[in-house]
Parts: structure tokens; sequence; C-alpha cells
């Protein structure tokens, strides 16, 4: 991995306008993908701007349904809670609410992580759903052609919290983490796998995370309390896309709203 990373970020002016951005986003990395290598396999976060952009995606009256390739889509989850895919909680039924629902998608396209499992067997499960659908060998990690995050207030990304285990598991493609703080299990994607996709973006908004971007991005490296630092891709660039009441504490972007940010470790 890169000792350098280009962090290259860009800023809407609201939160309507970050979901547009994010499903374009989407659209452009999974066109990109299935006309390159036959495929788009895209890890996807929960959260409000994700609904938003799923939303959009799903509209018949918007460009993006229909630009889409849903027939060559594979669409993976970044993490899950630990309840069943009908619980208000789950990620899952967030997305087949806004999206799943909607689109031309088969059974066979979508996998979900058994948050209704015992959360380390719905870890294993998941690492040979992974193995089997990447045509997996030995320590191979997947590559995803995308993974999309979110940020939290507490600088925790997919759900690698703060001072949890999931922090330091490296041999793993899939693990369960207890996060004491919320007092619940999680099932994530381990840091390793989410640096190894082709792109990697985060969406964040409001005004709540200002503070931590600017911890995150432009501070010191404390991956203990800032897990979303762990977020180092491969290909050494790191795309944001936010609202601008999440940027305000970044470098003010250019007018065309991109701005740069270099980091080394």
């Amino acid at each position: 991995m890169s000792s350098k990373l280009i962090v290259q970020y860009f800023v809407e002016p609201d939160s309507a306008a970050l979901a547009r951005r994010a499903a374009e986003q989407f659209v452009e990395a999974a066109a990109g993908a299935a006309k390159t290598r036959g495929v788009a396999r895209i890890a996807i976060s929960g959260g409000s701007t994700p609904k938003a952009a799923f939303q959009l995606l799903a509209d018949p009256a918007e460009p993006f349904r229909a630009a889409m390739p849903w027939e060559k889509l594979q669409l993976f989850w970044v993490d899950e809670r630990a309840v069943p895919p009908t619980d208000a909680d789950s990620n899952f039924r967030m997305t087949r609410e806004a999206l799943l629902d909607h689109v031309p998608l088969a059974p066979e396209q979508i996998h979900r992580m058994e948050g209704e499992l015992d959360p380390e067997v719905a870890a294993s499960r998941y690492e040979s759903e992974l193995r089997n659908s990447f045509r997996l060998e030995g320590a191979e990690s997947p590559t995803f052609d995308l993974v999309a995050l979110g940020m939290g207030d507490d600088g925790h990304t997919a759900s690698l919290f703060p001072h949890t285990a999931a922090i330091h598991e490296l041999g793993r493609l899939v693990t369960a983490n207890h996060v004491p703080q919320k007092d619940t299990w999680r099932i994530t994607l381990t840091w390793p796998v989410i640096n190894h996709a082709r792109q990697v973006f985060f969406l964040i908004g409001g005004e709540d995370k200002t503070e931590r971007v600017k911890e995150v991005f432009l501070g010191p490296r404390d991956v203990e309390s800032l897990p979303s630092q762990l977020i180092w891709p491969a290909s050494g660039i790191l795309t944001l896309f936010l609202d601008k009441a999440a940027s305000v504490l970044l470098p003010a972007p250019d007018a065309a709203g991109r701005g740069v940010l270099e980091r080394v470790r």
C-alpha cells in the first residue's frame, strides 16, 4: 500500500445535492466496471445520504435508473447491525425499501449480511460468500469496483468503531465486532478489504461531522480513536463527497468545488 495518499474532495451545497452526486458516482462506477470487466461489484453502507441516493437510483423519472447496468451489478454490504432484515435498524431493510423493491435485480445479485444470525456465524458466512462470489483462493482478497463509506461523528467508518477489536483484524475478510459504547454487535468488512477496492469514497454530510472531518483528514494519525484514518486505498487515491456544512474546516475548494489534500504516513 502506498505511503502517500491523495485525498480529493468535492463539496456540494446541501444534502440533496450530495445525494445526487452520490447517485451519479454509483452509476459511473458501475457502468465503467461493467464495460471493462463485464460485472460491477459494489459494496454499500447505510445512512441517510445513501438512502436518498438509492431513492434517486430507483426513481424512473430520474436519469440514473436507465443509466445503471442493473443486469451486471453484484451488490454487497460494507457492514450490518446484528438485527433481522425486517428490523428498522437493518441496513438491508433500508436498502430494500429505498432501492431493491423498485429495480430489476435478481436475488442472486444481492449479497446481504445475515444480521439475524450469531454475529460470528454471520461474519464467517459472509466471508464464505465473498470467497465464492469472487472465486478467491488462499489468502486472496476480493477487489470491489467501489466501496461506498460513511463516517460517524465519532470517527468510525463501516463498523470499525474507536477502540474496538475490528481495528486490529488483519487476517479475515469479514469480522464480528462488539461495540461497547453502543452495547451491540456489528458485522463488517475489515479495513484491508476496503483498501483493496479499485475505488473508495466517503459520503459525509452535516455540521455534526465538521470537527471530525478536520481531525481525520488534517490531524495526526490516531487510528484507535479515529478508525476512518485506516482507509488508505492501495490505489493511493481516496475520494470524499461532502456537503458544505461538513467541509467548512477543510481548505477551501476551487471554483469547481474540488479540493486536494496529501497525506503521508
